[in-house]
Parts: C-alpha cells; structure tokens; sequence
C-alpha cells in the first residue's frame, strides 16, 4: 500500500456534523482488548498531530500557509473527539488506565521486535519494563478499590507482574537524552519513533490530567508517581527524533504516519463498527498526506520523495501478546538505568553516578514512595500481591508475593 498512489478526498468534504462526531461506545463487557488499545492508540496519534500543527502555526510568519494547516487541525480535532468517545460512560479511570498500560506494553513490544536500528531498539526495550511493572502496580491498585480483576481487562494477552521497580524509574533528568537519528535513518525506525512518543505523550498528558480526579489518596499518589516516569519516557523517546527537519518536512512524516497506523488498525481490528472508523479516518488522511505535499512543493519546492522515498508501507503495526518478548527482556536487562546517551547495570555505576544521587532525594525514604505503598497495602490485606503470570518470574528476587521488592535495578548487586 502506497498512500501517495491514492486519489484524495476534497478536504472539506471530511468535515463532520455533531452527529456524525458522536460514535456509539463499545461495550466494555465483551470488547477485544485490543480494540480498546487500537482507540487509545488513534486518539493519542490525534494528539500529537493537534499538539504538532498548533506548534507549527506558532512558529509560521505566512497567514496563508497557517490557514491551510487550521484546516486539517481542525478535521483532526474532530476525528481525535470520535475516537475519544467509543470509551463507555461506565468505564472508571483505573480500568482505562489498564488499557493504556496493557497499549504501553504491548506495542512497546511490537515496535522493538520490528526495530531494524539496535541504539532505538535499546530505548524500547528499556522504557518496555517501566511500564510493564506500571500495569502490575495498577492492577493491584484496581483490584484492591474495585474488585475488578484486571486479567479479565486484559484479555490475559498480557501478563501482569512485576517488572523493573517503579521505585527505581525516577533518574536525574541528563539521563533522559538520547542521541537523535539521522535523516537517512530507515522508514520504519522514523515511524517507530513517532508512533512511540505520540502514545507515552498521551499517557503523560492522562496521568497529569486524570490524577486529580482520583477517588483515593493512594491512588492520586500512584498516578502523580507514575505520570513522572512517563515524562522521562517522553524526553527518551522526543530526543530520538532527527533534529534537521524542516517543519513541513515534519508535516509530512506525521500525516503518513497517521495513514500508515489508520491503515493498519483497519487491517487488525474485529469490531465492524469501530473497523469503518478505521476506513473512513484513513481516507481522510489520505487527503491531509496529499495536501502535505502539496505545500511542501509550494513553500520549500520539494517533492515528498525527497523526504520519503518510497511510500510503501513498510510491515503494518497489528497488536497481540508479547509474553515470550517481554519475559527475555526482563531477565536480561531488568538491572539496567540510563547513563547519559546509553544504559548500564547499576551493579556497574560508581556510588557517586546522579542516578543515586537523584534516588536519594526522591526516594530517601521508601515507606512513602507510593507505588510501594500499593502492593505493600494490597499484601498487607490479602495476604500476597495479585498478579497474572503464567509461569513464575524470571527474576528469582522478583517472584515473592508476600513482600515489595524495593531495590532491583536500583541498588548496586541487588
């Protein structure tokens, strides 16, 4: 599938009324799982195109090019408040948040397997057991306030365990920064880097905004410590991306990203209501692709090859379980932190090194650190953490139940 091969939609003709803005929610009883990630996933792309094209306008001197970008902005905005709603009425924070980490995992996964450029693959697979142990500390949290058992969220297509400590993803801010790729970097690794900073945005932006709504000190807590995680995730993740775009060039790279993801949710997805979304927001950006080039050529006289020589979407993004990948990356790499532009085990890292040095502020005293404080109050009520695992945890000092592990990957020969 080549989008520059496709004849476009009139613009104008993409704009919705009120009804057609306002979808029938899925189910949350009988919904695939994955359905529910594929709309977190969609909405979080809208996002970070709104976020993009408003950046875009702020930094353009020409009315008429702005003009041209307000209207594809304002066409996004109204696809992002449709997929926004197919979320039900019903379906509580913390059962949301599930979805969103069980999306972290799982697609984190998928973009690291397909990963050609091994530098890039190292930042998904590191930022890969953050939020693999975020879904377990939520879990127990949503276990413990609602009785929910989160496996059922997840389809059991995702394990539920612990993974690096969240105690020990809190680093100095330096070692947030990665090196950028360069513009001969391959399409896939381009589309990877924006696929993942446009969902850990997202994630952080929820975190920030939801928390304050949450029901229970505890779990206000847990969102404040996690949503800060996730910014350090979203600096990762921003520092990878080439720095020597210019912006209709970034322009481009984005709305082919939305057609390549729109294209392959609606080759994944099962739901037939929710698969003509899919159909119908990948022809309109097919349109918002083609309008790309269009200024591309009139304000900085390119043609999109130069940008993205071959158009062919490369192996489309389709969702599923990663228990084998994920359990090799915990056993092989759960003592690792970032030092600098690159990742080393603690066990490697003089005493003086920032990451202690950050950790003993932060974290100076463990029995408040909140994502502790979860699954110790959960063990504390029921006796052993909840947990979804198929076989036991890699990690030896990871599978006890009846106490919080506190200082893997944080602590020099833990």
């Amino acid at each position: 599938m080549n989008p520059f091969d496709l004849k476009p939609m009139k613009i104008d003709d993409s704009i919705m009324n009120w009804k057609e803005m306002y979808p029938c929610s899925y189910n949350k009883c009988d919904v695939n799982p994955y359905t529910k990630t594929r709309i977190i996933l969609m909405n979080g792309t809208e996002f970070e195109a709104n976020s993009f094209s408003h950046q875009f306008s702020r930094h353009c001197n020409d009315n008429d090019l702005r003009r041209e970008i307000a209207l594809t902005r304002r066409i996004e905005q109204q696809q992002q408040k449709k997929i926004q709603d197919l979320k039900p009425i019903n379906e509580n924070i913390l059962e949301t948040t599930i979805s969103y980490e069980q999306l972290a995992v799982d697609l984190t996964a998928r973009l690291a397997q397909n990963e050609p450029d091994e530098y890039v693959k190292k930042a998904l697979d590191f930022a890969l057991l953050e939020d693999f142990d975020h879904l377990y500390r939520y879990s127990d949290l949503l276990e413990m306030e609602y009785k929910i058992l989160p496996e059922k969220l997840v389809g059991r297509y995702t394990e539920i365990m612990p993974g690096r400590p969240t105690i020990s993803h809190h680093r100095h801010p330096f070692d947030s920064i990665r090196r950028h790729i360069n513009k001969d970097a391959s399409l896939i690794t381009k589309l990877n880097i924006n696929i993942i900073t446009a969902a850990e945005q997202q994630t952080m932006n929820y975190y920030m905004n939801i928390g304050g709504f949450y029901t229970s000190d505890l779990g206000r807590r847990l969102y404040q410590e996690i949503g800060m995680v996730e910014e350090e995730h979203v600096s990762q993740y921003e520092s990878l991306k080439n720095t020597n775009e210019t912006w209709l060039e970034r322009l481009l790279m984005h709305e082919y990203t939305e057609c390549y993801l729109y294209y392959s949710c609606l080759n994944d997805e099962t739901d037939p209501y929710i698969k003509k979304i899919w159909e119908m927001f990948f022809e309109f950006e097919v349109a918002h692709l083609h309008k790309a080039c269009e200024l591309l050529n009139k304000y900085e006289n390119k043609e999109w090859q130069e940008v993205i020589p071959n158009g062919e979407f490369p192996k489309l993004l389709l969702l599923g379980p990663n228990m084998e990948y994920v359990r090799n990356i915990l056993k092989n790499t759960v003592n690792c932190t970032a030092v600098r532009e690159e990742y080393a085990s603690v066990n490697e890292l003089p005493m003086d090194f920032d990451f202690f040095k950050y950790q003993e502020i932060v974290n100076n005293n463990v029995c408040c650190v909140p994502s502790h404080n979860v699954i110790e109050q959960y063990i504390c009520k029921n006796g052993i953490d909840y947990r979804f695992e198929v076989a036991p945890n890699p990690i030896i000092k990871l599978q006890d139940r009846m106490c919080d592990n506190v200082c893997v990957g944080r602590e020099p020969l833990c």
